[in-house]
């Protein structure tokens, strides 16, 4: 195997490259050489910690995908191995788990965390998905609709963008069958923390009935008068029943 022309490639005492893990001689010279006996500023851990992820060569940065090496190869020597086979990254993002398993020194656990991390690579490069825009009760009450099911009272905050695109859903409390304590400094705890402009919280009636008790309207109210403390505006407050939904809003309850 030649050199895979990375800058710091280095000849081991044993006859491999320490950095690619290219034979630098006889290919039948055994290496037996072990990422611990490389000079500290040649292991890819320490020199990631010391320079970066970018500073690392394709083969250190597969080492360390892998994690260990074998007997006869260290986790740069495999690494090098899959890159000789495939040419190049993109030619080793077409491998099957069968055709990486078959590889020396390349087992099911190894080749696993190498699909895995050309994947999650691979959605990197994905366009983020559209987000959610909420343009009415029936949009938010919509986007939580599973909470239908709940056998337990849960509140949850749709946390929202400036336009109204939907940032995120969090849990703020579960409570029991009847009732689900919440208190405004976790609505807006989870506001801030993914700096929504807006908020509609939900929470939904295991009973069935989605009509608003007077605690209901209570909680409505003091919500709004700490968002306006806080500069987030509650939208909403839709309460979920089995087949239907309420929107305090629209029925002026809490609201002016």
């Amino acid at each position: 195997m030649a050199h895979l022309g990375y800058p710091r490639c280095v000849e081991s005492p044993r006859g491999r490259c320490y950095t690619c893990g290219a034979v630098c001689g006889s290919d039948d010279r055994p290496s037996g050489v072990t990422i611990k006996e490389l000079p500290a500023e040649l292991r890819p851990r320490e020199r990631l910690r010391s320079s970066g992820a970018g500073s690392l060569s394709t083969a250190e940065l597969l080492a360390l995908v892998l994690g260990t090496g074998t007997r006869q190869a260290t986790a740069l020597e495999v690494g090098a191995t899959l890159l000789g086979r495939f040419r190049s990254v993109g030619g080793l993002a077409q491998a099957s788990l069968e055709e990486l398993i078959a590889l020396p020194g390349v087992g099911e656990t190894k080749a696993a965390r190498v699909l895995a991390a050309l994947e999650l690579a691979r959605r990197l490069l994905e366009p983020p998905p559209q987000r959610r825009t909420i343009r009415s009760a029936a949009d938010a009450a919509a986007v939580c609709a599973s909470m239908r099911t709940l056998d337990r009272e849960h509140f949850r905050v749709i946390l929202l963008s400036t336009r109204h695109e939907v940032l995120g859903i969090a849990d703020v409390s579960v409570g029991g069958l009847a009732s689900a304590p919440v208190h405004p400094r976790e609505v807006f705890k989870e506001a801030i923390r993914h700096s929504a402009a807006a908020v509609i919280v939900v929470h939904n009636h295991p009973s069935g009935h989605p009509e608003p008790s007077g605690d209901d309207v209570a909680i409505t109210a003091q919500l709004r008068a700490a968002g306006r403390l806080m500069g987030i505006e509650i939208l909403d407050h839709i309460i979920i029943g089995e087949r239907a939904f309420v929107s305090l809003r629209e029925q002026r309850q809490g609201f002016p």
